[in-house]
């Protein structure tokens, strides 16, 4: 493993306290300012390691090339600056627990968040190591601020040891990927890879391409409103009937009753009042096909609900977000089988796995690049209970150099 421990704990703890959390439906690109100042944080870094072609776009998007010193196909290493609107990233105080004794950890910002081992059995594996976690207050950013830290500190190692053989390198730290806007303004011909690699994976030693296909459907429900003294046979409460179709849809079909290659349908956001209500959902499955039957069913019973609410009025309005990167991953039949012999190459047997969710390389995929998705020891994302491992960041470190490696054989 690369000797880099206390250099990758104090660059993953830097970055994760910007404040980069992305905004649903902002008006600008990208939807926080908090991301264009982690990326200028970046770029100075970027230049401190001599790094080449290096630019922040109008776009926040920051991009360099390691310059390769052998004739090599040019590959991708992306990560995301931002992190979930689900749980606040605003000042996020990254807790370290070093020579981790396998107990129960109690958050000291919020004192009833308890990151336990029963609960997340995977702590097991770290006992000895360093585990860092959030104060209970925040989420921690590893999602993906890990995988940030991890290119960094890779492309640093691959500067001081000229030794090592490797082709020339596109590092791209992308904006609002936790709202389905990663890849937006991308210029892929610029990038001219062959095969990317997004480093936004859990744990250690996984290898994921396959991912769910998704789509975005939001569901505007209208009712009439006016004053509940004289209500009866004139209003429609759109809370009422936005409550009657949630309760409709199939139980079975929810995030909290599926697992392995199993679709959902998910509510996952709403608000308004009597007079309207918008509700957030997410369709997923990794048969592309079956989001079809999974928007027919939103539209079915939307149908039903206004039948039973007369003078009520139902929208339903799904967009594409992304679709299964499996389909895509032949283009270039090398870009996962390296990513495996880099694995166990650093003394790792790599688990080849699929996402029950998706990362910029699922449109990478879509638009021509190729791009698996690779660990970088996040856990419990998007969570007050998020927490990583310095241990399996090194681990991914040095993966990535073993990875170039292989491209430059």
């Amino acid at each position: 493993m690369i000797d880099n421990a206390e250099s990758l704990l104090e660059r993953f703890c830097r970055y994760c306290r910007v404040h980069t959390e992305a905004v649903e439906g902002a008006p600008t690109y990208p939807s926080s300012p908090g991301q264009l100042d982690l990326g200028r944080m970046l770029v100075g870094e970027l230049e401190d390691l001599d790094l080449t072609d290096i630019r922040q776009s109008e776009f926040g998007i920051v991009t360099a090339t390691i310059q390769g010193n052998v004739d090599a196909p040019v590959i991708a290493w992306l990560a995301h600056l931002d992190t979930s609107p689900e749980t606040t990233g605003l000042n996020v105080k990254p807790i370290v627990h070093r020579d981790y004794n396998g107990s129960d950890l109690v958050l000291p910002g919020d004192p009833t968040k308890v990151l336990k081992p029963a609960d997340s059995p995977e702590l097991l594996k770290c006992i000895g190591k360093t585990v860092i976690t959030t104060d209970g207050t925040t989420l921690l950013g590893s999602d993906n601020k890990s995988g940030i830290a991890v290119i960094m500190e890779a492309a640093a190692h691959l500067l001081r040891h000229p030794e090592i053989p490797h082709g020339p390198i596109k590092v791209c730290f992308t904006c609002d990927e936790e709202i389905g806007h990663g890849t937006d303004h991308i210029d892929l011909a610029a990038m001219g890879a062959v095969a990317g690699y997004t480093l936004d994976g859990a744990g250690q030693g996984e290898i994921e391409a396959e991912t769910f296909s998704a789509d975005k459907a939001t569901i505007t429900f209208h009712g009439v409103n006016i004053h509940p003294s004289i209500g009866k046979g004139k209003m429609v409460n759109a809370l009422r009937t936005a409550s009657a179709f949630l309760d409709r849809l199939p139980r079975e079909l929810s995030p909290e009753r599926t697992d392995g290659r199993d679709g959902f349908v998910h509510p996952y956001q709403i608000e308004g009042g009597v007079a309207k209500v918008v509700v957030g959902m997410l369709l997923r499955d990794f048969i592309t096909a079956k989001l079809e039957e999974q928007a027919a069913l939103l539209n079915r019973t939307a149908r039903e609900v206004e039948q039973q609410f007369p003078g009520g009025r139902i929208e339903v309005d799904i967009k594409q977000q992304y679709r299964n990167m499996a389909e895509g991953m032949a283009k270039e039949p090398r870009a996962v089988p390296y990513a495996v012999d880099a694995m166990r190459a650093v003394g790792i047997e790599p688990k080849l796995g699929s996402i029950r969710g998706g990362t910029d390389g699922s449109m990478l995929t879509a638009k021509g690049l190729p791009t698996p998705n690779l660990s970088t020891g996040e856990h419990n994302p998007h969570s007050p209970l998020e927490w990583t491992c310095l241990e399996e960041m090194q681990t991914a470190v040095s993966g990535l150099v073993e990875l170039a490696k292989r491209w430059a054989q």
